[in-house]
């Protein structure tokens, strides 16, 4: 009777396996927001137009904050809550 428990297969697991979906999605994006954020800051700079870059450049450091730093979201979402006294 032992025997038969211990070889019966382990249940399918049903729905989509999303372990290590975020990083994957960091390392593909990474690479096309860097190129973009360059060739962007590079055109402004040729053009001199020096406020419009410094307002992409603040721009891009945000986006590229919220992109690179993992678990930014959650851990601002629970600082929010918390200062709004929200458990």
């Amino acid at each position: 009777m032992l025997n038969l428990i211990e070889l019966s297969p382990s249940p399918v697991p049903t729905g989509v396996n999303t372990e290590g979906l975020a990083n994957f999605l960091r390392a593909f994006f990474a690479p096309l927001f860097l190129v973009v954020v360059s060739v962007v800051a590079l055109f402004f700079l040729f053009t001199r137009e020096i406020t419009r870059f410094v307002q992409f450049l603040i721009l891009a450091v945000a986006i590229g904050v919220i992109f690179y730093v993992p678990n930014i979201i959650e851990v601002t979402a629970k600082a929010i809550a918390g200062a709004l006294g929200i458990k």
